[in-house]
């Protein structure tokens, strides 16, 4: 993976802001260390001013720290930040699981189906950037169809911390959950069953609160 790479010129404040924050949470670039804008903007094809926008940005998420007149650089990984993080995405995520259960269409099924098919086969090749991106798919179906925008901005805002642990456990050989979890998800929302839709979205997140506490 390459996120830091040269960017359209459109948009370029968010477009600078999902480089720098897929960067951060794949790993480019480490936890503690020190970002300097101008370095970025060179390395995005940028002006400094964007990347400005999109470092404070990312301080008010929790990815970069910031010390006036000093220096800005990425936070550490801190148990207690992505366990509360998951347990906030987590609500937002049985939240739009209730609301959009009782919309769903056939093709939202499908569509969750496909996703899950490609979290397992990126789980059983190691793809780990594969298997997020499927992962993410699959629950951003609910989270449309539901059309709760304030829980959509606050999955957005708080699911890279969460990813940024799941991706160093990966990689050190931690398990990715399984796809069956994903299955039962699916089979109840095909069959309109609403709160057991909402019991296994619970399971899927107290999950990945648990993986924090892993030492």
């Amino acid at each position: 993976m390459n996120a830091l790479r040269p960017v359209p010129r459109t948009l370029l404040r968010d477009r600078a802001y999902e480089a720098i924050r897929d960067a951060i949470v794949a790993g480019e670039i480490e936890p503690g260390a020190v970002v300097r804008d101008a370095d970025l903007a060179e390395r995005l094809g940028l002006s400094r001013a964007p990347v400005r926008q999109a470092f404070a940005r990312l301080v008010d998420e929790g990815l970069l720290e910031s010390k006036p007149q000093s220096h800005t650089r990425v936070t550490p990984l801190v148990a207690a930040d992505v366990r509360d993080a998951a347990a906030v995405v987590g609500a937002m995520h049985e939240l739009v699981t209730r609301a959009a259960v009782p919309r769903l269409r056939p093709a939202d099924t499908d569509a969750m189906r496909a996703a899950n098919e490609r979290f397992a086969a990126a789980v059983r090749t190691g793809d780990v950037d594969a298997a997020l991106r499927a992962d993410d798919a699959l629950h951003d179906v609910l989270v449309r169809v539901s059309g709760n925008r304030a829980a959509a901005a606050t999955v957005a805002r708080y699911t890279p911390l969460i990813r940024r642990l799941e991706r160093r456990r990966f990689g050190e050989g931690g398990a990715c959950r399984s796809a069956g979890l994903h299955d039962r998800l699916i089979a109840a929302c095909a069959a309109g069953d609403t709160d057991g839709a909402v019991r296994v979205t619970a399971e899927i997140w107290r999950g990945l609160e648990e993986l924090a506490d892993i030492p």
